[in-house]
């Protein structure tokens, strides 16, 4: 059965720091491209961050030197962690894997299979 299990959110003010983790079972993750979506209420999923299959690493540019996208192969594991958090950096994030070689990594379409979404909530 494969299961993506998210952790790490929360609530947290304005230029603080949380860490999410996602530990996958059913699979395994050396295999796979992912990626870090997130979606604010009243908007769609957007990209944060996702390494592709060929281990490339790639930011949307609300993000870039705030946060850092990591994997562990060995634990099927995979981070985000995000510094200098802001407003508009509060969503629900959701970690994907994706089995697809040839596909972009920032496509959510793309992708096979997902985590049950994280709440991070930036606020004073």
């Amino acid at each position: 059965q494969v299961q993506l299990v998210e952790s790490g959110g929360g609530l947290v003010q304005p230029g603080g720091s949380l860490g999410l983790s996602c530990v996958v079972s059913g699979f395994t993750l050396r295999f796979y491209a992912i990626g870090w979506f997130r979606q604010a209420p009243g908007k769609e999923r957007e990209g944060v961050s996702c390494i592709s299959a060929g281990r490339n690493i790639y930011y949307a540019d609300s993000v870039r030197g705030r946060f850092t996208i990591s994997r562990d192969d060995a634990k099927n594991t995979m981070y985000l962690r995000m510094n200098s958090l802001k407003p508009e950096d509060t969503a629900v994030y959701y970690c994907g894997a994706l089995d697809n070689y040839g596909a972009s990594c920032l496509d959510d379409s793309e992708y096979d299979y997902w985590g049950q979404g994280t709440q991070v909530t930036v606020s004073s």
